[in-house]
């Protein structure tokens, strides 16, 4: 029947299955959703307060979903900082080529939650982000009281793919509690893209609840241009088969106006790929899992190199042949998820240079995720500067650092194919081989853009706390100045030898960047410097540094240099250090009667000038690291 066509999923999300009986207005059949839900992170499930009652309000039909729908609900649970590590998610394997609808039901049905801007969260589909601020409260208008809304999305290609559907709080208003909710989910076929037909694959089997996969990330896609808000309220016919087809009608008379300007303009957006990235094997292996086992030895900890966003990181011998690699396994809480692997694989796999980390494989199997990366001896630089207890780095070392991120960097933005935005540079994605040589790596986050000479591409925001460029931040569109802002950032980190973000500290200490600026602009900032550097470091090189660090920190983005400039300033830095080095050693070696002073750190006073900075305090924004962010 047509109705069986056009309804692919109908979840009673977090109750038991509702039989036909139970919907006396349609006599519709509801899943219980547990089936779908992705990974072992199940948050948590619950019915309404006994005081509560189920109220439909007038302008919306009381078949849209029997009141048993609204009075369960899945929420991420009570611990916040558990939910701000992973999204909620549902996998709903549905036919490629077609139009759906998806319809979220939503009912708050317990105390505490009775007030505006006490729960808000985003909704994502298929990784792109459909809504922000979802406040049940505000949409519905009180407690026990329902409402639903729905999205059109239009899928890609032929045969079977998978239906990403998610959840994760949206901090931007500063809610009370950092959780999601959802009553209900349906999922109709509308029409496919050319034929206009519902023709098509056999729904699957529900897939059996998974204990061991990882919950996909919380970084959600870009605003999506594929998914588009329809608000259909109001009576739709007296039969599930009217209902369906007048949305079918609606929908697609809608799209075929909107088309030229949203759906057609952005393939990209609208594609959803559920396969992994094939690369070509001699860029890219496809290691089994039982030979990641073999590398890493079951993954022994004494092979544990160490801990970061993605997972643990190990060293393992593959192939036998003495060849170290670094290997990264996701866990359960991941912040990054399935979409920051796949871009990292299909990024990287494409990408060799000397100052880019090379990623050798990955593994996919088994319900793992995991990427084998060069070995890179030394570590992170961020080990090296402060919270550990390797010797402190020498400044002209320091430099060359600098220099060969900024390296780095700059093919990224400018000698690639493609324009490549990082998005998340910090020293912990910086990593020091044996001969000392800087490797940017971790691109889970990473945006590329195909056209070159776009200013910016439209995107949610991510990054890492103390890094995050404030522009990128007001406004939503992630420029390569992004990237030369968080490198600033890191110039002040390797300078001063601390924390981008230190809570501990006085408040106008906390940022670094706002603290660095305002000891610069008072002629001081050689006090804040690193003890170790005292002596080490000549003025005019410091001078070039930090005025280096300063443009690239600046709060507007056309204020900034571009990574080339950047790259020329370290690179000038590092000559001034070299000619001052020598010229103290050939003063030592002709004036032995004569004590030359040591290299001073104190920088001069510079000309007072007027900072415009972000507050560190009440962001509310997707990081892929909150407090420890250590690389992945």
């Amino acid at each position: 029947s047509v109705s069986k066509q056009c309804t692919m999923y109908r979840l009673n999300v977090g109750g038991m299955t509702i039989s036909p009986q139970g919907d006396s207005m349609f006599y519709r059949s509801w899943e219980n959703d547990s089936p779908y839900i992705y990974g072992s992170a199940f948050g948590v499930t619950f019915s309404k307060n006994s005081n509560v009652t189920i109220t439909y309000p007038s302008t919306m039909p009381n078949y849209i979903a029997p009141a048993d729908v609204y009075g369960t609900a899945r929420s991420m649970g009570p611990i916040a900082q558990i939910n701000l590590h992973y999204n909620l998610t549902w996998i709903l394997p549905v036919d490629a080529g077609f139009y759906y609808l998806l319809r979220f039901h939503f009912c708050e049905i317990q105390y505490p939650i009775t007030k505006v801007n006490q729960r808000s969260f985003f909704i994502y589909i298929n990784n792109q982000t459909v809504q922000e601020q979802m406040d049940v409260i505000v949409w519905s208008g009180g407690i026990g009281i329902t409402t639903y809304t729905d999205y059109v999305i239009v899928t890609v290609g032929s045969g079977q793919m998978d239906l990403w559907v998610a959840l994760h709080p949206d901090l931007s208003s500063g809610p009370e509690y950092y959780d999601a909710i959802l009553n209900g989910l349906e999922v109709f076929k509308l029409q496919d893209i050319g034929k206009k037909s519902l023709a098509g694959l056999n729904p699957p089997l529900p897939p059996q609840p998974k204990s061991d996969v990882n919950p996909k990330g919380v970084s959600g896609g870009g605003k999506s241009k594929g998914a588009v808000p329809a608000s259909i309220r109001g009576a739709m016919g007296s039969t599930a088969t009217m209902l369906i087809a007048c949305f079918s009608v609606c929908i697609i008379c809608r799209l075929k106006k909107v088309a030229k300007h949203s759906f057609m303009t952005d393939k990209k957006c609208m594609t959803y790929r559920t396969e992994f990235y094939h690369s070509p094997s001699n860029l890219c292996r496809n290691f089994t899992f039982d030979e990641i086992q073999v590398a890493t030895r079951n993954f022994d900890e004494s092979l544990l190199l160490g801990r970061g966003g993605f997972g643990d990181v190990y060293r393992g011998e593959i192939d036998n042949n003495g060849e170290n690699v670094a290997i990264k396994r996701s866990n359960p809480l991941s912040v990054q998820g399935v979409h920051e692997f796949q871009t990292e694989i299909e990024l990287l796999s494409k990408l060799r240079y000397c100052h880019l980390v090379s990623l050798i494989g990955y593994c996919k199997e088994k319900n793992e995720m995991i990427l084998v990366y060069e070995y890179m001896a030394q570590g992170t630089l961020r080990e090296h500067l402060y919270n550990s207890n390797k010797p402190s780095l020498p400044w002209k070392q320091r430099l060359k650092i600098c220099i060969g991120a900024a390296r780095g960097l700059h093919y990224l933005h400018m000698g690639a194919n493609q324009t490549i935005i990082h998005r998340d540079v910090k020293t912990a994605n910086i990593l020091l081989d044996d001969k000392w040589v800087a490797k940017v790596s971790d691109f889970g986050l990473s945006k590329a853009n195909p056209d070159i000479d776009s200013t910016h591409v439209s995107t949610v925001v991510k990054g890492t706390f103390g890094y995050l460029d404030p522009e990128y931040y007001r406004r939503k569109q992630l420029t390569q100045k992004s990237d030369v802002y968080s490198f600033g950032v890191v110039l002040f980190e390797i300078l001063c030898a601390r924390p981008a973000v230190n809570i501990e500290l006085p408040e106008e200490q906390a940022s670094l960047r706002d603290w660095a600026l305002s000891c610069q602009k008072k002629g001081m900032l050689g006090k804040i410097i690193d003890p170790h550097l005292h002596g080490e470091i000549s003025p005019p090189c410091l001078r070039m540094f930090a005025d280096c660090a300063k443009q690239c920190v600046a709060d507007r983005s056309i204020d900034r240099p571009l990574m080339s400039d950047v790259l020329w300033s370290l690179e000038a830095a590092l000559k001034l250090q070299e000619n001052a080095e020598n010229n103290k050693k050939f003063s030592e070696a002709t004036t032995s009667s004569k004590r030359t002073p040591d290299l001073i750190t104190i920088m001069g006073t510079d000309k007072p000038s007027t900072y415009s900075t972000m507050s560190i305090t009440g962001q509310k924004i997707i990081f892929s690291d909150m407090m420890h962010p250590q690389g992945r």
